[in-house]
C-alpha cells in the first residue's frame, strides 16, 4: 500500500505545484485565507511594498544636503563621535551629491534630478526622512524591515497581514513576492516568510518573464473533471488521519484548490498583453531598460485590481551590479537603478490614481538602511542605520507631506526619529489592524510584529 503521504507529495509535482506557499480551501471547507474584519475600519485594503535592495543614498535622492558641498573633502566634524558602519570608520572625506535637487508639487517636496518622473507624483506621496535600523549589515537590517527582528525565522509582515485580514481573491494567492531576475536580495526567503505563523501565510513567488506562474496549463488528456475527482479523494484521505497541528501538511493539501482555481483564472492575470498600448507604454514596457521592472509594477497593479493582499516587489538582486549597494560609482550605480524604476514607479501610482485604486491601495517605497555622507572608494557610500528616507503613497496617507528630518550632513535622524516597529504599526494601523490585537501564541509568548510595540507615524496617518 503507498502511503498517503507518498500521493501527496508526488501530487505536489503537478498542478499543486504552482502555490505551496497559499491555500484556498473549497467553498465547504474551512478557508484560512477568508477576507476577514478589520479590527476597525481601515483605509487601506492592499499593500505594495517597493524593496530597493542594497540601500539607495537617501541624500542623494530625496534628503537634500547643501552642507555636503560646503565641507566636500573635509572630514566629519568630532563632534559626531565614532562612525559605525560596516567598512568605514567615519574618517573618509565628505562626499557631495552628483545630482541637482528641485522643489515639486504644491507640496513643494524635494526630489533629486534621478527622478524627473516621481518628481511629478509627490502630492500623492509623504516622505518619512528618519527612520533607522539596528544592523548595517544588508542580511539583518533586511530581516527587521521585513520581520521587525535582525535574526531570521520570524513572519514577514505581508504574512501578518494576510493572517490578520485574509484575502479577497478565492483565485489567487494573498501574498504575492516579484523578486529581481538575477537574484533574491541578501536576505533571501526569510523576507517573505510566514516564521512561526501557519505556512498558507507566506509569500508565494512570480517567476520573471512572460510565464510568472508554472504548470498552469493541465497536462494533456487531464480534464478538469478527472482533476476534481483526484482533488475531492485527496482531502477525504486527508481529513481521515492528518493531525490539525500539521500546518504544513494542511498548506499543501489545500494549495491544490487555490492551484485548481487558478488554472482558470491566473493565465488570464499575468498576461500583460491584455493591457491597451498606452498603458504598456505607460509603464515603460516599449523600452528596454524599463520593461521587465515595469512589467512587474503593472502585474502588481493587476494583483490587487483582483483582490490580492499584498505585493513585494524587489528592485535588485543577486550580484552587486544590479543591485542599490553603491559601495563605488555612486553616480553610475543610481543613475542605472533610478533608470530602470523611476519611470515604472510613477506609472504604478498615476495607473492605480485613474483607476480609483490608490486610495485602497498602500505603495510604500523603501530599503533596509541609507547611506553615509562621507566618501568610500574615493566616488561610493557606505552604509549608514541611523537616518534614511522611505515614502508613503495611498492607502489613505496625508499625502503632500515631508515628515521627520536628518542632520545637516545626513547621518543621524534628529528629533522624531522612527523604528521599523513605527513603520510596522503604521502600516497595520492603515490597514485597520491594532498591532496590540494582532499577535500568535508561540513558544508561551503573544508575539506580534511590532514585537513589544511601535507608534503609529502620526505624520503619515493624520
Amino acid at each position: 500500500m503507498i502511503p498517503r503521504r507518498s500521493v501527496l507529495r508526488h501530487a505536489a509535482h503537478g498542478f499543486g505545484a504552482i502555490a505551496l506557499q497559499s491555500l484556498l480551501a473549497r467553498a465547504e471547507a474551512t478557508n484560512p485565507l477568508a477576507a476577514k474584519a478589520p479590527h476597525f475600519p481601515g483605509k487601506a485594503k492592499s499593500v505594495i511594498f517597493l524593496f530597493m535592495v542594497g540601500a539607495p543614498s537617501q541624500m542623494d535622492t530625496f534628503d537634500p544636503k547643501p552642507a555636503l558641498k560646503k565641507f566636500e573633502g573635509q572630514r566629519l566634524p568630532e563632534s559626531f563621535g565614532k562612525i559605525q558602519s560596516q567598512f568605514t570608520d567615519g574618517s573618509t572625506p565628505i562626499l557631495s551629491s552628483p545630482w541637482e535637487f528641485n522643489r515639486h508639487g504644491q507640496s513643494g517636496a524635494w526630489v533629486s534630478t534621478l527622478f524627473p518622473h516621481l518628481s511629478k507624483c509627490v502630492d500623492d506621496m509623504t516622505f518619512v526622512r528618519s527612520f533607522h535600523t539596528d544592523s548595517v549589515v544588508h542580511a539583518p537590517a533586511m530581516y527587521q524591515v521585513h520581520t521587525g527582528r535582525i535574526l531570521m525565522g520570524y513572519p514577514s509582515m505581508g504574512a501578518w497581514v494576510t493572517y490578520g485580514l485574509g484575502s479577497e481573491s478565492e483565485n489567487l494567492p494573498a501574498y504575492v513576492v516579484m523578486p529581481q531576475p538575477e537574484g533574491t536580495p541578501e536576505g533571501g526567503t526569510p523576507c517573505w516568510g510566514a516564521g512561526f505563523l501557519p505556512a498558507v501565510h507566506q509569500g508565494t513567488l512570480l517567476r520573471p518573464g512572460p510565464a510568472p506562474i508554472l504548470h498552469l496549463k493541465p497536462q494533456a488528456g487531464v480534464t478538469p473533471e478527472r482533476q476534481r475527482a483526484t482533488l475531492d479523494l485527496l482531502q477525504k484521505m486527508n481529513a481521515a488521519d492528518t493531525e490539525p497541528a500539521d500546518a504544513e501538511m494542511s498548506a499543501r493539501i489545500a494549495s491544490y484548490e487555490l492551484a485548481f482555481r487558478m488554472q482558470s483564472h491566473a493565465p488570464e492575470a499575468v498576461d500583460l498583453s491584455k493591457e491597451p498600448e498606452h498603458v504598456r507604454r505607460l509603464y515603460g514596457l516599449d523600452q528596454k531598460r524599463t520593461a521587465e521592472f515595469g512589467g512587474r509594477c503593472l502585474l502588481a497593479r493587476r494583483m490587487v485590481e483582483r483582490g490580492v493582499r499584498f505585493v513585494q516587489i524587489y528592485s535588485g538582486g543577486g550580484p552587486v551590479s544590479i543591485q542599490w549597494d553603491a559601495h563605488k560609482d555612486l553616480k553610475e550605480n543610481h543613475e542605472k537603478m533610478c533608470g530602470m524604476t523611476d519611470q515604472p514607479i510613477a506609472a504604478l501610482l498615476q495607473d492605480l490614481k485613474q483607476r480609483g485604486l490608490l486610495d485602497s491601495t498602500l505603495v510604500v517605497w523603501g530599503s533596509e538602511f541609507g547611506r553615509l555622507p562621507m566618501s568610500q572608494s574615493g566616488n561610493g557610500r557606505d552604509h549608514n542605520m541611523h537616518g534614511f528616507t522611505m515614502w508613503f503613497a495611498g492607502g489613505g496617507i496625508q499625502p503632500g507631506r515631508t515628515v521627520g528630518e536628518t542632520d545637516d550632513f545626513g547621518l543621524f535622524g534628529v528629533g522624531d526619529r522612527y523604528s521599523m516597529r513605527d513603520f510596522h504599526a503604521t502600516l497595520l494601523h492603515l490597514l485597520g489592524l491594532d498591532q496590540n490585537r494582532l499577535w500568535y501564541l508561540h513558544n508561551g509568548r503573544n508575539e506580534k510584529l511590532t514585537d513589544f510595540g511601535g507608534q503609529v507615524i502620526r505624520g503619515v496617518t493624520g
